[in-house]
């Protein structure tokens, strides 16, 4: 491949890069566990944001099932992220991505 196309491919996905980056910075995802008791909120970085927990969630006899509740809707939110980022990515590239996860 002629260095100067590749150079210049290099410098559009750079771009694209730098373009995805600051579109997910002001992106948000939610995601829940224990039918909606426990919420958290993820930005396009997956970066915890805001965590809500209903009280009827909070047992001092099961503080366990609380930490997995709280676990579980994490992880959630960062699936949630996940999905966000490789819409945009394809949308970005065309389809020409493969996929990220």
């Amino acid at each position: 491949m002629d260095p100067a196309k590749l150079q210049q491919m290099m410098a559009q996905a750079q771009q694209m890069a730098t373009k995805l980056q600051e579109e997910m910075k002001n992106k948000t995802a939610q995601g829940q566990s224990g039918g909606g008791m426990v919420l958290a909120t993820v930005n396009g970085h997956g970066d915890l944001t805001a965590l809500k927990i209903d009280p009827r969630a909070v047992d001092a006899r099961d503080v366990g099932m609380l930490e997995d509740l709280v676990v579980a809707a994490v992880h959630d939110a960062h699936a949630r992220v996940k999905e966000m980022l490789q819409t945009e990515m394809q949308k970005l590239t065309g389809g020409m991505m493969p996929p990220l996860f």
